[in-house]
């Protein structure tokens, strides 16, 4: 029986989740966690085979709570689950030390064999993120301005131009609202751009919003 660690912010997801487990009789979800605190917690109390992660959760989140799994937990296979399909938010949760990315789009057989493959020891992407990732080698796509920031800059670009306010992203990823406006200027500086309305036009431009 491989044993799951769910972790997802949503409730409804992790009812669906459990549900497309189930369809599985080799396994079975022994803890869930809503935000990435509760994870390292719960990494502590249960014995599991595998832990299915969404992106982003309120505290630490993304990569820097793949890399605080890894120093807690270095061997626990880790499974990415993701509502964002861009190669590079998939190869910076490889990077850190994820063993596998699938985003929520998929069908439910991909991601049984995402999990099957994964808590066996093996790599595991989503195929069709496997062939945008092998073609974007190289590409134009790495010198783009977003590229250069840093994954908790990636995280506060992502939801301000998805019209999360400063206090909301504060909130939402549980530190102050001074230091997402730090980010902000930061990202900005970074990107070249001098308003909201520019960073929002970049990200339609470059496919970066859902």
């Amino acid at each position: 029986m491989i044993r799951l660690f769910v972790a997802d912010d949503h409730a409804i997801v992790r009812s669906g989740l459990k549900q497309i487990i189930a369809m599985a009789a080799d396994f079975s979800v022994v803890a869930e966690a809503a935000n990435g605190a509760d994870v390292l917690d719960g990494l502590r109390v249960h014995e599991v085979d595998l832990l299915l992660l969404d992106m982003n959760m309120p505290g630490v989140s993304g990569p820097d709570l793949i890399a605080r799994i890894r120093a807690q937990r270095p061997g626990l296979p880790i499974l990415v689950l993701s509502m964002h399909n861009e190669t590079q938010l998939a190869s910076r949760a490889l990077r850190a030390g994820a063993n596998g990315y699938v985003t929520k789009d998929c069908e439910p057989e991909v991601l049984l064999a995402g999990i099957r493959k994964v808590a066996a020891g093996g790599k595991f992407i989503a195929p069709e993120m496997a062939e945008r990732m092998a073609f974007d080698v190289g590409s134009l796509a790495e010198g783009l301005p977003h590229t250069r920031l840093s994954d908790r800059e990636l995280e506060i670009f992502r939801l301000l131009v998805a019209g999360w306010g400063v206090n909301d992203i504060a909130e939402k990823i549980c530190i102050s609202n001074k230091t997402v406006s730090t980010h902000k200027v930061r990202l900005m500086e970074k990107m070249g751009i001098n308003s909201l309305a520019d960073l929002v036009l970049y990200a339609v431009q470059h496919k970066l919003v859902d």
